[in-house]
């Protein structure tokens, strides 16, 4: 009888394994980005980091693979890379939905939750119904794998119909809890301030501001340091529609922030003339699939990076995309600086290092013309499909870049515009785009020098291409969805450019 319950536990080990193994390789499943397991997934929520372990939470819906039942989903990782399921987390409850926020360890258990000597995880999050959004508090006390809803709720209340997304830290130099939240339709943010979670002040506001075609959502406030020296303020607002590519986007401001009030450099106010709209705000990401973009809370002092992760989607088209039995991916988690360029300090962006856990065997080509470079890739026989590449177009006029995922009648094509001074991204031949007019698109971004080397790192899954621009200085995300028939990569250009620091991985799989 052992024996065989013995036997029957190893048989249905294995059944599991296979069928995790067999699901990851469902069509245009991504093999290193977060997904679901299955059915609908938006925004990531409630990051925070605490005993070893890196939560991500997100918009999910248990029932099905459009929007709709909001609650958050929970997964958690030790190396922001490979990443465990857990139960649901915040599920909706009594008609009301589980809308995005943040979540905080409460070191000194200020809000009184906590049991024993250990701190509590406080969820501060917006509860939805029809016509009323509030700000409203969970808490666990074992490390995240169970919640209850704080009997209190909600903590924050202005009878609005849209007013949502709060996301919390602690203030060292006021000694309060600060919350951001967005109030949407007035494109504004308020500041609010607590002593325990509990009770919040209004203490300021900002907006309208840069880009206000859309709705404000999901905003976020931290430190970052400056390349060079010092450290300056960046408040987020993320914006649907209105984003540089068209759908949504995630936008940001530069400035400073006294526990209180947020005072930004120069921005292009609501109410000012004469500037182009491409000029009117500072994007994140100029492609089209990178939004909701909030940081972890909680990153140990030892470690100091601001870390932060977007959903890479965008709302023109996310509930169309052509996956099953799951929609939507988060990018990659990217560490977060400030640098100085020419047109003033500017977010920097950069894969976190752990990425490179993946990475099989490098191979490398130091410095030659087009023809060269496209011969070494033939001699490496290496195929599109999850891989990281990186390289530097040192001149040439004209169009040049280069074409993975390539077959016939299909290519996604990374490439630099010296003439226009922009690096563009073009899908409108990347495979399957007939499920949304919108789609096939080709979107850009500007360099902050149309002279000079350009620098690009191209982070490759089996759904998506994450460009990144000069050492991150300018980043464009774009969900692709490629036959099986393109697998080719090659380089062009239509002034023979010279190609070095070439170096080119393929990418294990996460899961």
């Amino acid at each position: 009888m052992i024996r065989s319950l013995a036997f029957f536990a190893l048989a249905t080990f294995l059944h599991a394994a296979a069928s995790g193994q067999e699901r990851y390789r469902e069509p245009f499943r991504p093999q290193f980005h977060f997904t679901p397991e299955r059915n609908w997934m938006n925004d990531p929520n409630g990051m925070v980091f605490y005993d070893g372990e890196w939560h991500l939470f997100y918009q999910y819906n248990p029932h099905g693979d459009r929007w709709g039942h909001m609650s958050w989903g929970h997964a958690v990782s030790r190396d922001l890379i490979r990443w465990e399921h857990l139960p649901l987390a915040l599920a909706e409850e009594d008609g009301i939905m589980i809308f995005s926020g943040s979540a905080v360890v409460d070191w000194k258990n200020t809000s009184g939750f906590g049991k024993g000597n250990k701190p509590p995880l406080v969820a501060i999050y917006t509860g939805h119904r029809e016509g009323r959004q509030d700000q409203r508090l969970a808490y666990s006390n074992d490390r995240g794998r169970s919640w209850s809803k704080f009997a209190g709720n909600p903590v924050l209340d202005l009878k609005m119909a849209d007013f949502r997304d709060p996301k919390v830290f602690w203030h060292e130099g006021k000694s309060h809890w600060v919350m951001t939240v967005a109030l949407p339709a007035e494109k504004k943010v308020h500041f609010y301030a607590s002593p325990d979670l509990k009770a919040w002040r209004y203490v300021g506001e900002f907006g309208p501001a840069g880009a206000t075609d859309g709705a404000w959502e999901c905003p976020d406030l931290f430190p970052l340091p400056v390349d060079g020296g010092g450290t300056r303020w960046v408040l987020i607002v993320n914006i649907n529609p209105g984003g540089p590519a068209g759908g949504s986007g995630c936008q940001y401001f530069v400035g400073e922030f006294d526990g209180e009030k947020f005072t930004p450099d120069h921005v292009i106010l609501a109410d000012e003339p004469a500037r182009p709209a491409s000029e009117d705000a500072l994007w994140a990401d100029f492609g089209p699939d990178f939004y909701a973009a909030v940081s972890w809370s909680d990153v140990p002092r030892d470690d100091g990076r601001r870390i932060w992760i977007g959903w890479m989607s965008n709302w023109t088209y996310a509930n169309d995309v052509p996956t099953s039995p799951w929609r939507s991916a988060m990018t990659i988690p990217r560490e977060l600086r400030l640098a100085k360029t020419s047109a003033g300090l500017r977010l920097r962006q950069k894969p976190v290092k752990e990425l490179d856990s993946l990475h099989g065997k490098a191979s490398s080509f130091e410095r030659g013309t087009l023809a060269e470079a496209n011969a070494w890739v033939a001699r490496q026989d290496v195929h599109s499909g999850p891989l990281e590449l990186s390289f530097t177009l040192e001149n040439g006029d004209g169009l040049s870049g280069v074409k993975f995922y390539s077959g016939k009648e299909q290519a996604t094509i990374v490439a630099v515009d010296r003439q226009a001074g922009r690096v563009l991204v073009d899908r409108t031949k990347s495979g399957k785009i007939d499920f949304h007019p919108r789609f096939a698109a080709k979107h850009s971004a500007p360099l902050f020098q149309k002279d000079g080397p350009v620098k690009l790192r191209i982070i490759v899954d089996t759904s998506s291409a994450e460009v990144f621009v000069n050492d991150g200085e300018q980043v464009l995300t774009s969900l692709i969805f490629p036959a099986p028939a393109g697998s080719s990569l090659e380089f062009f250009g239509t002034a023979q450019p010279t190609i070095s620091a070439l170096e080119l991985w393929l990418l294990r799989r996460a899961w």
